[in-house]
């Protein structure tokens, strides 16, 4: 097991390592969600004069539709196909009324699934300063920067950074860049709140992304790749995720030891 992995696993089992973690991830109350007042009026319309394919054209425009089918996301990414296909649409525009305009409102209001709130947390914890050294959001001013440093911006500009100066060849964005005594450090950072599923694809994106092949960067300078994953990934034990970062030597470690790894290079 790597080093920076066995002190994770420690912190997690023997410390207050949640009470600490809430610090990054501040997971907030399920608040529901605001719908367009205008799309909503619109939408009472189309119900009350039966109007299905309005009804639908309407609810396509939220985030969230009322109904689970399996046809809704090609309406969705084809409008076209709404006027092509009315049986469908009457099928689902039955299911829509018979739930009635209240539980309509309560489907498409519906929070956001915790998990899926978590993915700007660890920057915003970044932004905070907590690491000691400037964030900058721009990479100009990021590469004149002598000293330690993150560059810190949205996933696609910190791809395209990665890509152009230092060798990055994955198709995925990064959550993490930073220069820490001449050496530069990228990675993926994840909060694995269960097992399998798509906690489990989480868990290979950021093993994908660490072990994604780097070639000779413009910089000449040295890369380390990490994963910066944290959650159920460090419960001893015979899941999947353990017995693959406790049989691996792979730069896996949580936030909580992030800083001190940095320093340490």
């Amino acid at each position: 097991m790597n080093y920076w992995t066995q002190l994770s696993v420690e912190f997690a089992n023997q410390r207050d390592y949640l009470d600490q973690l809430y610090r990054v991830y501040p997971v907030a109350p399920n608040l529901r969600r605001e719908l367009p007042e205008d799309i909503m009026n619109r939408v009472e319309t189309a119900f009350t004069n039966r109007d299905n394919e309005n009804l639908i054209r309407n609810l396509l425009k939220l985030d969230l539709f009322p109904v689970k089918d399996s046809y809704v996301a090609f309406l969705r990414r084809d409008e076209s196909s709404i006027g092509r296909n009315p049986q469908t649409i009457n099928r689902i525009a039955g299911n829509l009324y018979a739930m009635g305009i209240d539980e309509i409102y309560d489907k498409c209001s519906e929070p956001k699934e915790a998990n899926r709130q978590m993915g700007p947390m660890f920057k915003n914890w970044i932004n905070r300063g907590v690491l000691g050294c400037p964030v900058f959001d721009d990479e100009t001013a990021f590469l004149r920067y002598n000293g330690n440093a993150v560059f810190n911006s949205s996933d696609a500009r910190m791809k395209d950074f990665a890509t152009t100066y230092l060798g990055y060849t994955h198709d995925k964005g990064l959550d993490f860049i930073g220069k820490f005594n001449g050496k530069y450090v990228i990675g993926e950072a994840k909060f694995l709140t269960d097992f399998g599923g798509h906690q489990k694809d989480q868990f290979n994106d950021a093993i994908n992304v660490m072990n994604a092949h780097l070639v000779p960067n413009r910089l000449g300078v040295e890369v380390e790749k990490i994963a910066i994953l944290d959650g159920v990934l460090y419960i001893t034990g015979g899941n999947a995720m353990y017995t693959h970062i406790s049989s691996n030597d792979e730069n896996i470690m949580s936030t909580l030891v992030l800083r001190e790894y940095l320093y340490s290079l």
